[in-house]
């Protein structure tokens, strides 16, 4: 978290002296030059992101899980009971989500499981990207790197700014639309 505080403090303080108050006088740092610190930060970070999922994976255990090419990290399993969810589907689920420290942030309560429809967002990227990989009645893990989760800013809840969040799941019906 510090780290990701020093890297937003040295962007700021970039962006700042590059600002010139004076119309006819040139930026101190060229375009081209403060896109590539914001790409260097940005590696720096999606490293470092990548180390803590990886000592997650390590840590329980899972030697099966799947990356795709986008950063999600998968684990599927269960035996189908129904279709594989489209877009414009209505899919039904079961759901845990968690820090990678174990922080319970949310979770379905009995009876009352979450609801959404494929490809039209409201949910994060990472979750909607894990349901089209399932097949109604199957479970799985999923690990949203702060990109395909919450991002920068958290949710303002429960989950802190540039989380890493874990999904378990039991998707329990997929409703064609």
């Amino acid at each position: 978290m510090k780290r990701c505080i020093f890297y937003i403090i040295l962007l700021l303080t970039i962006l700042i002296i590059g600002c010139n108050s004076e119309g006819d006088k040139k930026p101190n740092i060229s375009v081209s030059e403060a896109k590539k610190t914001l790409e260097n930060i940005n590696k720096g970070l999606v490293a470092k992101d990548r180390e803590k999922i990886e000592a997650y994976i390590e840590r329980h255990k899972l030697d099966s899980i799947n990356e795709n090419q986008s950063g999600l990290f998968y684990l599927i399993w269960g035996e189908p009971s129904g279709p594989k969810p489209v877009t414009g589907n209505i899919v039904i689920l079961d759901y845990k989500l968690s820090l990678l420290d174990g922080t319970l942030c949310y979770t379905s309560q009995n009876g009352k499981p979450k609801e959404f429809m494929v490809g039209h967002g409201g949910v994060e990227s990472g979750l909607e990207m894990g349901i089209l990989l399932m097949h109604q009645g199957q479970h799985a893990k999923f690990i949203l790197p702060p990109h395909l989760a919450h991002g920068l800013l958290g949710d303002s809840d429960k989950i802190p700014p540039r989380s890493i969040i874990v999904y378990d799941i039991h998707l329990l019906s997929v409703i064609a639309n």
